[in-house]
This record gives structure tokens, sequence and C-alpha cells, in this order.
């Protein structure tokens, strides 16, 4: 196994991490952490641990605060709504967004467009942003005859235009296999999550990103006066989103609003258990998403917009999803008019083996403006 020149460096330094340094200067530093669940806390052996406990050795008098809202089995399309809440009101001085993975399978128009999405908000917000990219089987092919994976290549267009460092863990671990440092099953043990050893050569490669960043004295830069975010370089980007209370769908049948904790990334619920039971959504913008609690139990559903034609949902249930508790989106639409619109829902019971999923779980709804 031999690394490709044309796969480029693991390490592609841009604009700098002006506020890192400057919070760190300060003796605070706020890190944050986004995409799917390579990258999620949930069994406390990702790459974010190492990371962490590199940055409290190297900075010892600093306050680290760590807010990870990664999240398991979910892209950029749902991190966009997520990103203001979990990452941006929590005031993130250091954000790492992990996205080449769990957007691999979506269609290139629509993962450019949220992508964009998601990095101009944390970039708006005045936050040092890095991208990484992990690894998963489906990109053995390219970086075997040395392309750049399309799921990556795209992400560094947006880098070199936002002035965006990036870091291809994936790449660095890759040719740690190469050179005998660690084996594929030490690096991949189920073939797409790395533990203890893998999750060490995924972080080692983002403290060598921020060693080179930091290794000089720090000091605290204005880095408040950032040049303006240049114009969007995909068209109808979901930079600017809101969240819809779920007290705003109107309901038609046995729904309940519900404090919701079996789903990760879920507080609060619409929950029916009924097939029929109907919801009117009205909105305005031009785009709306659904996020849904769902698994093998979970029903599909069928909508309209504005009186148009109705459509079901028809979700792929993996052998790996449980009953329920995996927050998944469901994109309705993001090109209407910019107008007044409303959505009609109703549930449907879908054949599972020994009986049907017929439990439907709302549990956000998003606006595209």
């Amino acid at each position: 196994m031999n690394a490709h020149a044309a796969l480029g460096p693991v390490l592609r330094h841009r604009r700098g991490l002006s506020r890192s340094r400057a919070a760190l200067a300060g003796g605070k530093l706020r890190l944050g952490f986004i995409g799917g669940s390579i990258t999620a806390p949930k069994t406390g052996t990702r790459w974010p641990e190492p990371l962490a406990g590199w940055i409290g050795q190297r900075f010892p008098t600093a306050r680290l605060v760590v807010e990870n809202a990664a999240l398991g089995a979910t892209g950029s399309d749902l991190g966009v709504f997520r990103v203001q809440p979990e990452i941006v009101a929590r005031e993130c001085d250091l954000v790492f967004v992990e996205y080449a993975v769990n957007d691999f399978g979506q269609p290139t128009a629509r993962r450019n467009r949220t992508r964009e999405g998601l990095l101009r908000q944390l970039l708006a917000a005045g936050s040092d942003v890095v991208l990484v990219y992990t690894f998963c089987p489906e990109m053995l092919p390219d970086v075997v005859a040395g392309r750049v994976p399309p799921s990556i290549a795209e992400f560094e267009a947006l880098a070199d235009h936002y002035g965006i460092g990036s870091v291809w863990m994936g790449l660095h671990a890759w040719q740690e296999v190469g050179r005998g440092l660690m084996t594929w099953a030490e690096w991949l043990p189920d073939g797409l999550h790395p533990e203890n050893r893998g999750s060490l050569s995924y972080a080692q490669s983002v403290m060598a990103f921020c060693e080179a960043e930091w290794g000089t004295a720090l000091a605290a830069p204005a880095w408040m006066n950032r040049p303006a975010l240049p114009g969007v370089l995909h068209e109808g980007c979901w930079d600017r989103v809101s969240l819809l209370p779920l007290e705003a769908a109107q309901c038609d049948g046995p729904w309940s609003l519900r404090r919701w904790f079996t789903c990760l990334g879920m507080s609060q619920a619409l929950h029916t258990t009924v097939p029929g039971a109907a919801l009117k959504i009205p909105f305005e913008g031009r785009g709306l998403m659904l996020g849904f609690d769902f698994g093998r139990l979970a029903s599909e559903v069928s909508y309209r917009v504005d009186g148009g034609s109705w459509q079901d949902t028809q979700r792929d249930r993996p052998a790996w999803a449980g009953d329920s508790g995996w927050f998944r989106p469901t994109v309705v639409t993001d090109s209407l008019p910019a107008a007044a619109h409303e959505l009609e829902l109703k549930t449907l019971a879908v054949p599972v083996p020994g009986g049907c999923g017929s439990v439907t779980t709302l549990g956000l709804i998003g606006v595209i403006h």
C-alpha cells in the first residue's frame, strides 16, 4: 500500500486559528465538534477524547470546555439545524466539522448546499473552523487509485473558498497502515468506526495540525477583525434556517407533545401510534425538513405541500437500526418560492416482521429561508 502524491498532504493550513489562539492566551478554550458516529461522544473511544487530553496537557493553565454535538447516523442536512443551538449558542472558539463519511451517499448538489450553509453559520459567528475527513470503505477505490474521493474533494472546494483549514485523518491512518504502524483491524475493528488505536491515529493528525497553528508563543490577536464572508459558492445553500416550535403543528388525531429522552439529540417530540393521524404545519420560507425518531417500528408518512400531490416516504431500515432511537431527517423540499406555505402530513402503517411499524415521533421542524 503506497501513498499517492496526487492525494495531497494530510494537513492543509489556510487562514489560521486566530480566535482559538486568543482564547488559549486568555485562559479558556471552548472546543466544538459536529459530525457523525465516528466523532460522537457516546462510546468514549472516539478521536475527540485523546485530542482533548492533548490540549489539556499542552496548555495546562487553560480551562477546556468541550461541546461535542456529533450524532451517529446523521449528516450535514440535520447538522445545519443543530449547529446554532448546540455549537454557536455555546460560543465555541474552535469547531471541528466531520461529515465526509455521513454525507457520502447524499446527492452532490444537496450535500454542497447543506455543508456550505453549516459552514457559513459557523463563520458568521466568528468561530475558527477545521474540516476533518474520516474514512469509509466506499472511499478505498479512489484512495488506492490516487484520487481524492468526491465527498472530500467537494469539502476541499469549500475550504479553499472560505479559507478553512482541513485534516484528512483517514489518509493519515491509511498511511500508517501502509507503513506497518497499525493493522486494519486496529484501525477499524468493524470496518468503519475506529476505537482506541484508530481514534488515536485520527487524533494525532489533528494534534499535528493544531501544534503547527499554536506552536509559537501565543498572543491575543484581534481575531474579530476578520474579512467579511465571501459570496456563496453553491446557489441555494442552507445558510438561513430556523426551527419552528412543535406547538406550531396543528394536530388531527391522538398526538401528544412529550419530553423525549430515548433519541439522542432530541429533547421534545410530537408522538402518536395511530395510523392516519394527521398534522398541518404552516411555515414561511423556501423549504422544510422534518426530523423523526426512526427505527424498525417507525411508520412511514405521506405528505404534500400547498395542496399538491401526496408523496409517501420509503425509508430504508438497515440491520443495525434498532426499533427506534435514530434521529433521522426527511427533507420535504428546498426549492419552493420564498413565501407562506402549508405542509399536510398523515401517518402510514408499514408491515415489519411480526407486525406493523406504526409509531410516528416528530422531534424537529426545520425551515429553510
